[in-house]
């Protein structure tokens, strides 16, 4: 089940698999590269009918440090890398809400933007207190379309989401936790993976038939929002992604200057 991965590492142990986010040097950014494996690692997962849980982690200090402006600025200027990146964006999304089995993330540092959307796209979310959720897309010119508007109102409520999508601002997993987009606090980022294990394994000596009778039916709940947002969502970063706001966002930010949107 490992794979040939470049940026994570897929594994299994009996029936509990985890994906761990491998690439602690570049603070687990989310590359073209990095796109693709996840979806494919994923749709892996997805279709494994041996899994009674699956554990989503990362190495390093941080969980996600979320896109790569490299990237950005290749997909601002190329229609179908542009048109290619939403349909993998959604793709990802689509396997989160189809897996049959309980996913538990462990969070040990910040997850931001995709990796926000990584994480509370799990059924269980363990953070450290410490640890900061994000997405940023409104701050660098985009629609947030790879989970934000799908997830983060979900678990916290419209009103919540709006205050930080639109926003941007940091959340702090503690307030994660008050807002019930994480279930799990520990004091410590080394203490992550080990709750979510053994969350994994207590929940993998479970009869299988009744939790994934339960997962398949609080699915079909995340279908549905999906089916109502998604696609839209993900059109509206796709135009935004092509946009002049987005290179100026990008540039301003490497230049360590003030944005000055134009709404172009």
């Amino acid at each position: 089940m490992n794979g040939e991965y470049q940026t994570l590492k897929l594994e299994q142990q009996g029936t509990i698999a985890s994906l761990t986010l491998n690439r602690p040097d570049k603070l687990n950014l989310i590359d073209g590269l990095a796109h693709d494996e996840v979806h494919h690692a994923l749709e892996a997962l997805k279709s494994n009918t041996e899994l009674r849980a699956i554990v989503i982690a990362a190495e390093g200090k941080c969980f996600s440090a979320g896109g790569d402006f490299e990237l950005m600025l290749e997909v601002n200027k190329s229609p179908q890398l542009n048109s290619n990146t939403a349909r993998n964006a959604v793709g990802i999304i689509q396997a989160l809400t189809h897996i049959s089995v309980p996913v538990i993330a462990a969070v040990q540092g910040d997850a931001i933007g995709f990796g926000a959307s990584l994480a509370f796209g799990c059924d269980i979310v363990v953070a450290n207190r410490n640890a900061r959720f994000a997405d940023p897309h409104v701050l660098v010119g985009l629609a947030a379309g790879d989970g934000g508007c799908l997830f983060w109102p979900q678990a916290a409520g419209i009103l919540r989401a709006k205050r930080y999508l639109l926003t941007g601002d940091y959340l702090q997993a503690d307030k994660a936790y008050e807002f019930g987009l994480v279930t799990d606090l520990v004091d410590y980022a080394e203490d992550a993976l080990p709750l979510a294990n053994r969350i994994a394994e207590k929940i993998a000596a479970l009869a299988p038939l009744a939790v994934q009778g339960t997962k398949r039916s609080l699915n079909t709940i995340m279908q549905h929002r999906a089916a109502e947002v998604v696609e839209q969502a993900a059109l509206y970063e796709q135009q935004t992604m092509a946009s002049g706001d987005l290179v100026e966002a990008v540039t301003a930010i490497q230049e360590k200057r003030s944005s000055v949107f134009d709404g172009t």
